[in-house]
């Protein structure tokens, strides 16, 4: 039986996304895990396609309308959890789904999510306070995250690595959205509308205006703001035990046909089309490598990415 619907979102990265796979189902059961993917179909399609065919069981939408898309996943979810993934977030650890789902028993009144990208360790050089509890026999910590100290403490909503309850994201998502359905039609992302208003104003500034998130980034950042602004509606508490897992960033997703003009983490070895390259060769992210130096924060570079030859 599905407990945790993960819905991640790729665009031009399949080695990296094969990567985020094979991690998450290397440390976590996936018996208990339903993946969707909203894959943005522009680059790579024949990578996309065999890496695909390696995870039957995942259900792939390609993106036509990101918030309709997405929207309509999250109205079908019947499970008791949701968690969201990014291609370039690799797992290195896990946590016993039993701790998982007994902290949210145990903790329903104060638990807004379970992170698997906080450890004791580096909560501590934030300086937030931690507060310590015992659940089915382990260790378990908490924060505060409206009292956070740092940004990623006091960002309650993100797409990396934290287990929310299916409600609590369908509540956040609703209540952040105008919720106006003639709106949300006259205003859609592709609305002749919202086409013609583009040729005047900024286009991400119409859709934000309207409540419509149109990538992964602005459905993070708009509804976590929405949460904090909001904080006094939902539980205060992110419940943690190790980290897990990090989003290892070397690369944009768009195209980098110029290689020397690629300066994201500033190395051109990085670029979507390099990585494809590799991929091709039968390169892939190098995960016990990783495992065996696990990175500290919630976000890395190139340091933290090793590949290895099938």
């Amino acid at each position: 039986m599905k407990i945790i619907s993960n819905i991640v979102f790729t665009k031009n990265r399949p080695l990296q996304l094969d990567g985020y796979l094979e991690s998450l189902y290397r440390y976590f059961p996936a018996e208990l895990i339903q993946t969707y993917v909203i894959y943005k179909q522009e680059l790579f399609a024949e990578q996309y396609q065999q890496l695909f065919s390696k995870y039957p069981d995942c259900l792939v939408i390609k993106e036509n309308d990101f918030q309709g898309d997405l929207l309509k996943i999250i109205n079908q979810v019947d499970t008791k959890y949701i968690l969201f993934g990014i291609d370039d977030v690799v797992y290195f650890d896990s946590v016993d789904f039993k701790v998982i789902d007994e902290t949210f028993d145990k903790r329903s009144e104060d638990i807004f999510g379970f992170s698997l990208r906080f450890s004791e360790e580096s909560i501590k050089k934030g300086n937030d306070p931690i507060s310590e509890s015992t659940v089915a026999g382990q260790t378990v910590y908490s924060i505060n995250w409206n009292q956070g100290r740092t940004p990623s403490t006091r960002y309650p909503f993100e797409l990396c690595a934290t287990i929310y309850r299916s409600e609590l994201v369908k509540n956040i998502i609703k209540c952040s959205r105008k919720n106006n359905c003639l709106i949300e039609k006259i205003f859609a992302p592709s609305s002749p509308v919202v086409n013609i208003l583009g040729k005047v104003f900024k286009k991400h500034s119409i859709l934000k205006k309207f409540g419509y998130f149109y990538n992964p980034n602005t459905l993070e950042s708009w509804n976590c703001r929405w949460c904090q602004n909001n904080s006094n509606q939902f539980p205060a508490r992110l419940y943690f035990q190790k980290n897990c897992a990090s989003a290892i960033q070397v690369n944009m997703v768009n195209t980098t046909t110029n290689q020397d003009s690629n300066e994201y983490d500033g190395l051109a070895k990085y670029t979507v089309e390099t990585l494809n390259r590799q991929y091709e060769e039968g390169y892939s992210v190098d995960i016990e490598a990783i495992e065996k130096d696990k990175p500290q924060e919630t976000h890395c570079g190139s340091k933290a990415f090793r590949l290895i030859k099938n």
